[in-house]
């Protein structure tokens, strides 16, 4: 009897699977820290005997390399991905016997990349899962520009025509596995959903029920910003990624925290947005541990620039440099952790600002109080309705443009409040007067406060 058992990785919004029998199974896009693929392979009771890249993956770094060194798996990657390390080769229609009457066949899906493989499992002939990396996802397919901006339109069709060969070629019932689309910016769309089939797609897959003009020009128009960090992620992943440390980093005093922000390194506050209002390190930055910190820190911080990790506990450090390390950075130059006071030098103080709903901006607005809205959600977001007078400059582009913030104190808001408090965390480093909203956009229609769209 087979089994799939499903590795979910909430802040980047991916997924990877360890599949097999009760002797021996496959692991489908391997994460970095690859210790809990053990640990579930170890629960099973089963020999990995393979691991499977369905393509050179760019929103993270993969664990597969290693992986397969530890376990002594054969390692598959798809044979047109340039890599620099030993691999088995694995073309369209290749088949590997994972466990007895288990049998896991390649089928080349290129549109997510020009190499990308998706692998069909069967049992005793019968299909049983497909496991569709960045090809059919749930409800969406994965995005086709990714790799290179004169082969977008082109690797777009391809994933049209590598979803139709999904269908064509697998049963209705089969469950659709992907790997993006949970959150991803992988994926074109975000998926509705935690489940689906190849007969659920066929009935509501843009790439399923569109000819494939209108679904290109539909799929194109739909493309949102790229991570910054994805630039980093494919080279890489091909060049072959160093084993993952995840032992604590070094303790920081207050002195030693004032000196790295001294010398223009970043120092970043794990806790939650309340918490670093009400009081934080002058000069810090808020990315709270229980929000998407890998991808909004990666996609913020200049590559390469040493990082600081403050905390209320070791724990939080610990599952912040897991979440980091899957996407390239590695090693904390140092943490703290405990009460905030101990992480300001004596004679110093902790800063704050306030936070505040929609509501209070509608009563700072009819007193007639001049202040700046700043709306930090992506093009995409805005277009679909933004408060009226409000500046917009994109979370991920404010590092470098707080100088075009007009003065005034800032009431600065995004969709929910995430990313509002990563950003009133900027502004207040700037030595802005800041206010967070911390709030849902459906409640300024229900303040007063005027939308509009376009």
């Amino acid at each position: 009897m087979f089994f799939v058992d499903t590795l979910e990785f909430e802040g980047l919004g991916n997924r990877s699977y360890l599949a097999g029998g009760s002797a021996a199974a496959v692991v489908i896009d391997p994460p970095r820290d690859i210790d809990q693929v053990i640990a579930a392979a170890a629960r099973r009771g089963v020999r990995i005997a393979y691991v499977a890249e369905t393509h050179l993956h760019n929103d993270y770094v993969t664990g597969g390399p290693e992986l397969a060194r530890v376990t002594g798996a054969r390692y598959l990657v798809p044979a047109g991905a340039h890599v620099s390390f030993a691999r088995t080769p694995v073309a369209d229609g290749d088949t590997v016997p994972v466990d007895e009457g288990l049998v896991l066949r390649a089928i080349a899906t290129p549109g997510h990349t020009p190499h990308h493989t998706s692998y069909a499992l069967a049992e005793d002939g019968r299909g049983v899962a497909a496991f569709t990396g960045g090809s059919l996802l749930i409800g969406t397919v994965g995005r086709p520009d990714l790799v290179e901006p004169r082969l977008t339109e082109q690797l777009a069709r391809a994933q049209h025509a590598s979803a139709h060969r999904l269908a064509d070629e697998l049963d209705d019932e089969v469950p659709v596995l992907p790997t993006h689309g949970f959150g991803s910016f992988c994926s074109s769309s975000q998926a509705e959903g935690e489940t689906t089939t190849i007969g659920a797609e066929r009935r509501t897959n843009d790439a399923l029920t569109l000819d494939v003009d209108t679904f290109v020009t539909r799929l194109l128009a739909g493309l949102d910003d790229v991570p910054a960090y994805y630039a980093h992620m494919g080279p890489v992943n091909a060049a072959g990624p160093a084993p993952v440390d995840l032992t604590p980093p070094r303790r920081a005093d207050a002195e030693e925290i004032a000196a790295r922000l001294a010398a223009g390194e970043w120092v970043v506050d794990l806790r939650s947005r309340v918490a670093f209002a009400e009081g934080h390190v002058a000069g810090s930055f808020n990315f709270e541990g229980e929000g998407k910190l890998a991808t909004y820190l990666a996609w913020l911080i200049p590559w390469g620039k040493p990082v600081t990790l403050l905390a209320e506990t070791p724990q939080q450090i610990a599952d912040a440099q897991r979440e980091l390390a899957r996407v390239g950075i590695d090693r904390p130059a140092a943490a703290a952790t405990g009460d905030p006071a101990g992480w300001v030098r004596e004679g110093e103080r902790l800063t704050s600002y306030p936070r505040a709903r929609f509501a209070d901006l509608a009563d700072v607005r009819r007193r007639g109080d001049t202040v700046v809205v700043l709306d930090v959600r992506r093009d995409s977001e805005r277009a679909g309705g933004h408060i009226e007078g409000s500046v917009h400059i994109p979370v991920h582009e404010l590092h470098g443009r707080i100088g075009e913030v007009p003065d005034g104190t800032v009431w600065v808001h995004c969709a929910g409040g995430m990313r509002a408090a990563i950003a009133a965390s900027l502004l207040d480093a700037a030595g802005r007067d800041v206010v967070a909203v911390d709030d849902g956009l459906d409640a300024a229609a229900d303040a007063g406060l005027s939308l509009t769209s376009g």
